[in-house]
């Protein structure tokens, strides 16, 4: 019985110190990450590194933009650990893909849809434009 005991405790002094290295291993977890789809890539990328992630650009569509003004379409977190024997830590990424055609959908240009949020997006952001531009001309 006495032996039981003493390897019981054995047991579960280990988990405990075992336990213990894991919590102070230093490994950073983020948060929940941002909801950012539907912004800008560089308002997008100041929301995600405040949030404690890396932004990682994994796919674009369309070449009519350049990446700070391409809109995110779509996110996923994800987690890239360090290289086998060594002595980094993981790093949380928030990846994201971006549509870089700008504008709306037209017979000779790609974009999103004009019924899509995009799409209503970008024509609000087009007459914001057109009325600011004449309205500076008079």
């Amino acid at each position: 019985m006495r032996c039981t005991r003493y390897a019981l405790g054995v047991s579960a002094t280990a988990v405990g110190a075992a336990a213990l290295a894991l919590a102070g291993s230093g490994v950073a977890m983020a948060g929940t990450p941002p909801n950012v789809t539907g912004q800008t890539y560089s308002n997008a990328q100041s929301a995600i590194t405040s949030a404690g992630f890396t932004p990682v650009v994994v796919s674009t569509v369309g070449d009519k933009l350049a990446w700070p003004n391409c809109i995110v379409i779509h996110t996923q977190q994800f987690t890239q650990q360090p290289a086998p024997n060594s002595n980094g830590s993981a790093v949380t990424q928030l990846q994201v893909s971006l549509n870089c055609n700008g504008g709306v959908a037209s017979a000779t240009q790609p974009g999103p849809s004009a019924a899509s949020p995009e799409g209503q997006a970008a024509i609000a952001a087009a007459a914001a434009a057109a009325a600011s531009s004449s309205s500076g001309s008079s």
